[in-house]
């Protein structure tokens, strides 16, 4: 029987040739504003390796270079198959379209392994330090939206080395397997578990120690590692922890700036952007807000959380308590501080973002992250006045990437047209009034924005309705009734207790549970549209009539 490309590519590697040695300096990627070291020249004299790689190869530091990514590895193999898959793009699935430096035959994500001690020549000794982590630029590079991502679900993405002996090295150089220490993690498991199991704790553990293993990847495993660590505890009991108010000042006449600090634990792994945190107020209120900024990661000796929070004319209690009764040095009970954005969207060449009024504060930290990487943005933002910007110092270091529709001057934001002139490979971002979220939602499926290209965060959300009653069919069936100004979550908390919850309005789905039969009226941007057939977020979901859910 004849063996299949991919069982091809499994054939052990002990020695392999040098086919291409490739090189660039940066250049302006065609249809974007940024510079990149992707498009790679090929190179017919020797050349000299040192810790950093390959002399004259220049790299985008943000992600590219150093000494865990001195040279790009890629198996020549792969592109047959990459053009039968996109007969298309045939002129650009040769050599040197991934951007590598090192063009081989038969060295590959399922032969290569972490670890590996591999001879080029006579002088060069590099070791395969990480799996390459594809990201929007090779959607632009071979002109395909979302490829990135194909490459590591079938583990095509390259691998990268680090230098251990420098030297000089020339085509047709023999490549030769010196020393292999860690056997059963070859490129292709490793993108395994980082990128399509990512929530297996064990493998999670297991990478998080493999040593030869880059920090980029490796980082990533800890941090899992640790993640899972809290969410063990947290099932335990909700981890208050009590910070003290260090600043407290007015950005407008509705909206302040809110700093807490606490004492930071050892090698603290920070907070994820775009975060919201849970606030238990002195007056016994627990709200959400957004972070603006944080810090404490690492070494510092104290972690800080900033927020920016308008006076809802409508206050229940917690933006009034903020602005009339907090003072410096009071002290504030903080809970989970998550995000319902899973980072930096990597597939995406641009990413949009709109706001009104206090939504804003969702989204500065992640335009503060993106403005640090070099990534592409622009902020829509609308606001009742030119006196209600809060945070205006930050906004308006980023130029004409943000426009700001000012509605005391009659200016409208057109969402319509946001949506349907968005840079091709764009992602979107939406916070702000329901008002503006429905009429986001509502454009999106006019301009046929599938779920996976935006993201929703609301910052409020009406919970009431009519009266329910729920079966909780794996909790000996109990029955219990919502009332019209609560929530199911709100109830299943109170008789049970250990009911798991984050934003409570629909953005996150920490608190989903499985719908077994009756009828749902769904709220909330947290689902996918296949979810929603047997699935419910209890934070702002009804039920009609009688449901059952299993939690």
């Amino acid at each position: 029987m004849r063996h299949s490309y991919f069982d091809d590519l499994a054939v052990p590697f002990e020695v392999d040739r040098l086919i291409e040695i490739r090189t660039s300096a940066m250049k302006r990627m065609p249809g974007l504003t940024i510079m990149s070291g992707i498009d790679k020249e090929l190179r017919t004299v020797s050349m000299k390796v040192d810790r950093l790689g390959l002399e004259g190869d220049e790299h985008d530091l943000t992600f590219h270079g150093g000494l865990d990514k001195a040279i790009l590895g890629y198996c020549s193999s792969h592109y047959p198959s990459w053009q039968e898959s996109y007969p298309d793009r045939v002129d650009k699935f040769v050599p040197g379209g991934f951007g590598e430096n090192f063009v081989t035959a038969h060295m590959n994500e399922r032969n290569v392994c972490i670890g590996d001690v591999i001879s080029v020549g006579p002088e060069v000794v590099l070791q395969v330090s990480l799996p390459r982590q594809p990201c929007f630029k090779l959607n632009h590079r071979f002109s395909l939206k979302n490829f990135a991502p194909e490459t590591y679900k079938t583990s095509r993405t390259g691998w990268y080395y680090r230098v251990l002996r420098e030297g000089t090295v020339s085509a047709g150089d023999e490549l030769k397997l010196v020393e292999r220490k860690w056997p059963e993690w070859t490129v292709e498991r490793v993108q395994e578990y980082l990128h399509r199991v990512t929530d297996n704790d064990e493998m999670n553990e297991k990478l998080a120690e493999v040593e030869a293993l880059g920090n980029e990847a490796r980082g990533q495993f800890k941090k899992r590692v640790a993640k899972a660590q809290r969410r063990k505890q947290q099932k335990k009991e909700e981890p208050w922890e009590t910070y003290k108010v260090v600043s407290w000042k007015m950005e407008t006449p509705r909206t302040i700036s809110l700093v807490i600090e606490a004492a930071a634990k050892p090698q603290f792994d920070g907070f994820p952007s775009a975060a919201h945190a849970k606030l238990r107020l002195a007056n016994g209120l627990v709200r959400t807000y957004s972070v603006v900024s944080s810090s404490g990661k690492g070494t510092e000796s104290v972690r800080r959380l900033e927020f920016g929070i308008a006076l809802d004319e409508n206050s229940r209690g917690g933006s009034r308590y903020l602005h009339e009764s907090l003072n410096v040095g009071d002290s504030i009970e903080v809970g989970s501080v998550v995000s319902d954005v899973n980072g930096p969207v990597n597939a995406a060449s641009h990413h949009v973002l709109i706001a009104g009024g206090i939504g804003i504060t969702a989204f500065l930290e992640l335009m503060k992250l993106y403005d640090s990487i070099n990534w592409s943005f622009q902020l829509h933002y609308a606001v009742r006045s030119s006196d209600d910007i809060p945070f205006r110092e930050q906004l308006e270091s980023y130029g004409d990437r943000v426009i700001i529709y000012d509605k005391s001057k009659d200016q409208r934001m057109d969402i319509n047209n946001v949506m349907k002139t968005m840079p091709w490979n764009s992602f979107l971002y939406v916070c702000g009034p329901n008002r503006m979220m429905e009429a986001a939602k509502a454009a999106a499926e006019d301009a046929a924005i599938s779920p996976q290209e935006i993201h929703f965060e609301a910052f409020s959300a009406d919970t009431t309705g009519d009266p329910f009653e729920v079966q909780v069919v794996n909790r000996n069936d109990k029955v219990v009734k919502v009332g019209e100004e609560e929530s199911l979550l709100e109830v299943l908390q109170r008789e049970f207790g250990d009911i798991p919850s984050s934003c409570e309005v629909g953005n996150c789905g920490t608190c989903k549970v499985t719908v077994k039969s009756g009828e749902v009226l769904h709220r909330g941007s947290a689902l996918m549209p296949g979810e929603k057939e047997s699935s419910m977020l209890t934070c702002v979901s009804r039920g009609v009539g009688r449901i059952a859910i299993e939690v």
